[in-house]
């Protein structure tokens, strides 16, 4: 069985719930348009809104801190740059981001919502054509299915792919396959891409992206079970193309 990319994903605000994608198109060097673009950040956090630049994961709202983020549900349009927050399938606060008056409604609400978590007043910070990523690079992450499944086996329990908020889910290749290959090119569609790192994990993924509960002890369990708190790939694209659900996945 060949590998194939099965799942596509970015997350428009940072700490929020994903946006499933059917197809991308990729260009080098950069992240898949909107992914992390914006975030909440606390108001204690070093932004300066005429010339914002990448900060640490620190200084936002994000579920390793504040679980319950992942309670909620989100819709993004792109056209409009406008978010809409739902609980439960109702909607509970909508704005748009790239305006002031939109982005207040946002604010207001996780100033109510994570008010015992945040160090000021929120802010909505945006990176334009940046992203608010763990690592202060243009990278995309992967995730293999394969892994997270034997992950499961030590766990004792189902694992949710979605706990590692990776952009692409890869499936058909042996568990752990992935850890291989820094250094190496891969090419998914016309895209290629190149692998850059392994992505350690924190206790965000201890949080149930359904509920938002803290039901598992994801890191615990990866140094039990394999000696390491690993999970899934950093790439960089290197050359451009739309890639689609269904794509083989190739090592060069």
């Amino acid at each position: 069985m060949s590998a194939r990319v099965t799942s596509i994903h970015r997350f428009p605000v940072k700490g929020l719930s994903a946006e499933t994608l059917g197809a991308v198109d990729l260009e080098a060097d950069r992240l898949i348009p909107f992914d992390r673009r914006f975030a909440v950040a606390h108001g204690s956090a070093p932004v300066n809104p005429a010339a914002p630049d990448w900060l640490s994961k620190a200084h936002f709202l994000q579920v390793m801190t504040v679980p319950k983020l992942a309670a909620l549900e989100t819709v993004f349009d792109d056209a409009t740059a406008t978010l809409e927050i739902r609980r439960n399938g109702r909607q509970i606060a909508r704005g748009e981001l790239t305006s002031r008056t939109g982005c207040t409604v946002i604010e207001q609400f996780f100033a109510a919502y994570a008010k015992n978590d945040l160090r000021g007043a929120p802010k909505i910070v945006d990176l334009g054509g940046r992203g608010y990523t763990d690592v202060d690079a243009p990278f995309l992450s992967i995730i293999n299915q394969a892994s997270v499944t034997d992950l499961a086996r030590v766990v004792g329990k189902p694992v949710d792919p979605m706990r590692f908020r990776g952009n692409l889910l890869v499936d058909g290749l042996e568990p752990w396959e992935e850890m291989g290959w820094v250094g190496k090119s891969l090419s998914i569609g016309p895209a290629t891409l190149k692998v850059e790192q392994i992505i350690g994990r924190c206790a965000a993924t201890n949080a149930n992206p359904e509920t938002g509960q803290r039901d598992l002890t994801i890191p615990h369990d990866l140094q039990r079970g394999f000696g390491h708190t690993d999970c899934g790939i950093y790439v960089r694209v290197t050359g451009g193309g739309r890639i689609a659900v269904g794509n083989d996945v190739t090592v060069a």
